[in-house]
């Protein structure tokens, strides 16, 4: 009898874990594991979705037109460079897709996000671990690493889990010393968080082998309805358009999203909050002992003494009702990630270290 099994690859990819949102027996939980907007979404946002709610039964957009415009406007890009997607999760899947197979490889850092390796792998590539330097992007590591099967190179930055990100002078570097065959992909989920940055978008105007994808998770606060974009040369675009399904992005998060983007007044206020708390976070830690790098992100690498340091503090910050993520599976056993929440989460943050620091476990 044939025996029916997927596609090789598919079997090596371990289950995406989220960031845990509920403590057993714990209530009113702040969660802070996600780099989730702690004020939520524009209102504007809200607003669009609940009066989409009335056209449900409606098709949306197949070509995304009204959202792709925004982002041009407010980017100063050109919309037929810009391809929608469900996250920016599906516009990586999507490349990997197209450009990765069998015999490939596709690289990443060592503390990249985990969707690079997952998506390599369903698309039947082979995923290859990069080392960073002292938790930064290591470019000289990257080219060393490529091979004439590199098919794409994923960086993320800033970087998540680690906060930190590599200048435009050396993501260049990178992208002229790749193998004219290869792809260098620039993941800017958290650009948005970098006063004047425009994660790369120079950079791909001058190449044709540069893409970037972003989403609407984060500063957007729109995580929840699932859309997110890239952009890039037009003919790796029009290559992504053919693989993207009519319908991939729901007539809900596309009006929430084009709400969000045009909301500048409301994306201003997020960004003061977050980067205010970050410094008061990542200073209020290091004086408990507990350092982190200097974050361009919604988050802080918390740093421990250890593993079980690390393990045992995240387990009594759980029983504080205090969630944050613990990134033993990015190669970082000694680390827990803390997303920068509101005044109240941060002080908690702080106040709940502090009581662990000093004894109570």
């Amino acid at each position: 009898m044939t025996k029916i099994t997927p596609q090789p690859g598919i079997m090596d990819i371990a289950l995406y874990q989220s960031g845990t949102a509920h403590v057993k027996g714990v209530s009113n939980v702040i969660k802070l594991s996600s780099n989730e907007n702690p004020y939520g979404p524009s209102p504007k946002a809200i607003a669009a979705v609940q009066d989409s709610a009335a056209m449900l039964h409606r098709y949306p957009s197949s070509d995304h037109a009204g959202l792709r415009t925004a982002i041009g406007e407010q980017h100063g890009l050109n919309p037929e460079q810009v391809i929608c997607g469900a996250g920016s999760d599906e516009i990586i899947a999507f490349l990997c897709q197209a450009y990765a197979g069998p015999g490939d490889e596709v690289l990443y850092t060592e503390h990249g996000f985990s969707m690079y390796r997952i998506s390599a792998l369903a698309a039947g590539a082979t995923p290859v671990e990069v080392h960073e330097r002292e938790r930064v992007t290591d470019v000289d590591a990257l080219l060393a690493g490529c091979t004439d099967r590199t098919k794409l190179v994923f960086i993320a930055n800033p970087n998540n889990p680690t906060g930190t990100m590599i200048g435009a002078a050396e993501v260049a570097r990178l992208a002229d010393g790749l193998p004219p065959h290869a792809i260098l992909v620039l993941d800017g989920a958290y650009a948005e968080y970098v006063s004047g940055f425009d994660a790369g978008v120079e950079i791909i105007n001058a190449r044709s082998n540069v893409v970037m994808t972003r989403t609407f998770s984060k500063l957007y606060g729109l995580g929840g309805i699932r859309v997110g974009w890239g952009y890039g040369p037009e003919d790796i675009i029009d290559v992504l358009n053919r693989l993207r399904g009519p319908f991939n992005v729901s007539a809900s998060a596309l009006v929430a999203a084009e709400a969000a983007i045009r909301d500048t007044a409301y994306v201003e206020f997020c960004l003061e909050e977050n980067t205010k708390w970050r410094g008061w976070l990542a200073e209020a830690l290091a004086a408990l002992g507990v350092p982190s790098d200097t974050s361009c992100a919604n988050f802080i690498l918390a740093r421990f003494s250890d593993h079980a340091e690390a393990e045992g503090c995240d387990a009594y910050l759980q029983s504080q009702g205090l969630i944050v993520r613990k990134v033993a599976g990015y190669n970082l056993p000694n680390a827990l990630r803390i997303t920068v929440g509101d005044e109240n989460a941060c002080r908690r943050i702080v106040d709940a270290v502090a009581a662990f620091k000093g004894g109570v476990k």
